[in-house]
């Protein structure tokens, strides 16, 4: 069952008293004696690049956006728009995400009042906890998960309360949600799909965080950045469930969509009365994102069904190449159902390897077979940490060629 702590969020160091270290701390930036980390993904990327790895690790495709989006930024650059952008978001792109929700979910929203633009997910995220969270307030979040939501939540003075996705599934224990909700809960982040596990959410634990949110008076912050890639099913916000939309901000982006992770466009939408507060933190975060790619994104959100269709096939094509090569490297992953992250047990590669962890098999794999992941265990806390020391994950978020070499390069290692 899933413990409360008491008080303020207990400190790593015995000194993390200043914001910047509270951040540093709830992320793992901070060692025992205090020292600034690189993040993992900073690490495992410089693992690449010194070994000429294929770097599986972090999530940025290796291919071109699209042309016409491209096109629409350089339109928007010789046009002239290169001034803020406005607070909330240009009116053009606020007006074709309030569409984009429309027209694959249901979602009737304001534009005006119920959509804000941000420098991505990140900001996104961000804007959305700072908005609602005081010192002392519990946040409850599912581990393994992406390390901004523990950095933000300790910076506000607020406490994570961790459910863990229990793997081979990563599904939660529907008693360990329960427990995780008390009166002190401010707030639940939900991912879906799932970064870095590659599952979705099902209806019955969707069902479960409304009715608990509910009862406890929660906001419900879901991070759903993959929400066109879904390989299972149709994806459904936890905003469109019953008495959920108004205590739901939902966080999406262009960068993983469109693969443009790069260009820092993100929004966040929901009920006026909460929108009010994001908008009023991220005025003092970067007042606006970048006003040409507004422009070009307001393109891209409007593109056809047929885009998305398509963006869909390509990447169940690049998934089924990496799992396929990791089933013939002999090992079993889970096959995953969202995101373009597949994570897999390695523990049966140890004993060749002369290693005892993920963490060590993946550096010995950049040294040796030519291919970066990243151990599962960088996204979770001390308390659950040993139940993904043996998972590792490997994007598929890269070309099919390169994917094809990566799995051959591996299968020749071992």
């Amino acid at each position: 069952m899933t413990a409360h702590t008491s008080g303020s969020p207990s400190r790593t160091t015995g000194s993390a008293e200043t914001p910047w270290q509270r951040m540093a701390a709830g992320g793992g930036l901070l060692d025992a004696s205090g020292r600034l980390l690189s993040t993992v993904f900073e690490e495992m990327t410089a693992l690449a690049q010194r070994t000429g790895a294929v770097n599986l690790g972090q999530g940025f495709p290796d291919f071109p956006a699209p042309e016409r989006m491209v096109n629409a930024a350089s339109e928007a650059l010789a046009a002239g728009h290169n001034q803020y952008a406005p607070i909330k978001g240009i009116p053009s792109l606020r007006t074709a995400i309030a569409e984009h929700q429309r027209q694959f979910y249901g979602l009737d929203l304001d534009a005006e009042s119920q959509i804000i633009v941000s420098a991505g997910a990140t900001e996104g995220l961000a804007a959305s906890l700072l908005s609602v969270l005081e010192p002392g307030d519990e946040v409850v979040v599912f581990e393994p998960h992406y390390d901004l939501y523990g950095a933000v939540i300790r910076f506000a003075g607020a406490t994570a309360v961790p459910v863990p996705l229990l793997p081979p599934r990563f599904t939660p224990d529907p008693d360990d949600v329960r427990a995780a909700f008390s009166p002190r809960t401010r707030a639940v982040i939900l991912n879906d799909p799932h970064n870095p596990t590659g599952t979705v959410a099902s209806p019955e634990f969707l069902t479960q965080l409304v009715e608990l949110a509910t009862e406890f008076e929660a906001v419900i912050v879901t991070d759903e950045v993959y929400e066109h890639l879904r390989f299972t099913g149709e994806h459904t916000p936890i905003a469109t469930l019953p008495g959920a939309f108004d205590r739901t901000l939902t966080v999406s982006s262009a960068g993983k969509t469109f693969s443009a992770t790069g260009w820092r466009v993100g929004w966040v939408s929901g009920p006026e009365h909460l929108i009010r507060g994001v908008t009023a933190v991220k005025s003092y975060l970067s007042h606006s994102a970048a006003a040409p790619l507004q422009h070009a994104v307001a393109e891209a959100v409007g593109f056809p069904p047929e885009f998305y269709e398509h963006l869909l096939d390509d990447y169940r094509d690049r998934r089924d190449i990496l799992v396929n090569g990791l089933r013939e490297a002999g090992l079993n992953p889970p096959e995953p159902q969202g995101t373009f992250f597949a994570v897999a047990d390695v523990s049966d590669h140890y004993a060749l390897a002369g290693v005892s962890t993920a963490k060590d098999l993946g550096e010995h794999w950049a040294e040796n077979a030519g291919v970066v992941g990243i151990p599962v265990s960088a996204f979770v806390g001390e308390a659950n940490r040993d139940l993904y020391s043996d998972w590792l994950r490997l994007a598929f978020c890269k070309r099919a060629d390169v994917l094809r070499k990566a799995m051959a390069d591996l299968a020749l290692s071992l």
